[in-house]
């Protein structure tokens, strides 16, 4: 994998493992994002600049192609439906590749959150997940954004994360997003009790906000 700091032009590369070391990137072109590292193949969708709360939008970079015309490409992590989907975009679509060594891994089973940090622990929470109707989507995620005090009032809590999931509830109020986020009924935690996001006790979400930048993995279980 391609070392944090390295001079070297991208080649044929791993540019994040999404467990020590992940590489993200602001659109800075409505280009299109292929299926395949070529002009010729299918488009799967286009950059965009805002996420659907307003803050802008970040792509996770996953590792970088050099076709036979020296023209980069890089493999990015897509936040759209159905969750998971990756696609290929012209280097220069992107802004400057930034990075991050943290990573959250969300456990539905055990119902508890855990932020690392170059493999060694930092953080953990007992959390609240998805109703069996409404269930937190388990797969690969990142943070796209944090907000604080969304919505003006306490049902979020102080500090609420964007996530690049999206739950099965697709007319929910900013398009279903997945969001890690505080909460004004503490005592529904540990349990199941949400639409999809995953709620985590007050003071707890205030460490977590001091701790996890934007960019950082999510892993859901």
């Amino acid at each position: 994998m391609r070392p944090l700091v390295s001079l070297t032009p991208f080649g044929d590369e791993r540019l994040s493992d999404e467990e020590r070391l992940t590489r993200f990137a602001n659109a800075v072109q409505r280009s299109p994002v292929h299926a395949r590292p070529t002009k010729a193949s299918r488009v799967v969708t286009r950059l965009r600049y805002q996420t659907e709360d307003g803050p802008l939008e970040i792509y996770l970079v996953l590792a970088s192609h050099r076709d036979s015309r020296g023209r980069v490409w890089l493999r990015v992590r897509l936040p759209m439906r159905p969750n998971g989907r990756t696609g290929w975009v012209a280097r220069d679509a992107l802004g400057e590749l930034r990075a991050v060594t943290t990573k959250l891994r969300v456990n539905r089973r055990t119902l508890r959150a855990t932020l690392y940090r170059g493999g060694l622990k930092i953080w953990s929470s007992r959390i609240g997940v998805g109703t069996p109707a409404t269930p937190t989507p388990a797969g690969h995620f990142w943070i796209r954004e944090r907000l604080r005090n969304l919505g003006g009032g306490t049902i979020y809590g102080p500090w609420a994360f964007g996530t690049a999931a999206y739950s099965v509830l697709s007319d929910w109020p900013g398009g279903g997003v997945v969001g890690i986020h505080g909460t004004n009924q503490p005592q529904l935690i540990p349990g199941r009790p949400s639409h999809g996001c995953i709620r985590v006790p007050n003071d707890k979400i205030k460490q977590l906000a001091r701790l996890m930048p934007i960019g950082t993995p999510v892993e859901i279980l």
